[in-house]
């Protein structure tokens, strides 16, 4: 989800977004928003890449359960996930076609990025072991750990959604990546990766 922005796939040239973030997890959690209405969407697939490999490698690839309304939704990786390693960048992919007209073939958007999974520093793991779940937040997005803060107070948000302190803090949060016009999206507590369309690969 940090980047928000869906790129339609054409035939002339497209410029690209570059959308890039460190995480500190084995098996980070993804977030993305869907601003599309589930009659609407014919399909959802993550691809997850390991692209300093030449020919690059598939590690995983799903399709997503279709949320019932617009929304932010999360993909964690499957546990038969190879795991990420330190320092290494991987490159992933976020696809929806579309039913604009159905009359017509279905239209393929996607937004794609990068993470990195960080070599923490050890006066900072300390820091996070000792840490409040806000308070990891806290020290997460002081250090850049984009992809962790996000889930960790998105996790906060699912299990405590009235709570206006939480509402604030992310607020603050999407609004340091310029993603505060999606604050009030609400968040989905979905969406499983189909065991069908699964492909784990080592």
């Amino acid at each position: 989800m940090y980047e928000e922005r869906l790129k339609r796939k054409q035939t002339e040239a497209v410029s690209v977004t570059k959308v890039w973030g460190f995480t500190a997890e084995k098996s980070p959690t993804f977030w993305f928003f869907v601003p599309y209405k589930k009659s609407t969407i014919d399909s959802i697939e993550f691809v997850l890449k390991d692209e300093s490999i030449k020919p690059s490698q598939t590690l995983y690839r799903t399709i997503v359960t279709i949320p019932e309304v617009p929304g932010i939704i999360s993909i964690p990786l499957s546990a038969n996930t190879p795991p990420l390693q330190v320092d290494k960048m991987y490159h992933w992919f976020f696809k929806i076609k579309i039913i604009c007209n159905p009359q017509q073939p279905v239209e393929q958007e996607y937004v794609e990025g990068w993470v990195q999974r960080a070599n923490l520093n050890p006066k900072l793991v300390d820091s996070l072991k000792q840490a409040t779940p806000q308070q990891r937040v806290n020290l997460y997005a002081q250090n850049g750990i984009w992809y962790d803060a996000l889930t960790t107070l998105a996790e906060l948000r699912l299990s405590k959604p009235e709570d206006p302190t939480l509402a604030v803090e992310w607020m603050n949060l999407l609004k340091s990546v310029d993603l505060e016009s999606l604050a009030k999206q609400p968040l989905i507590k979905c969406c499983q990766a189909n065991a069908k369309g699964s492909i784990p690969l080592f």
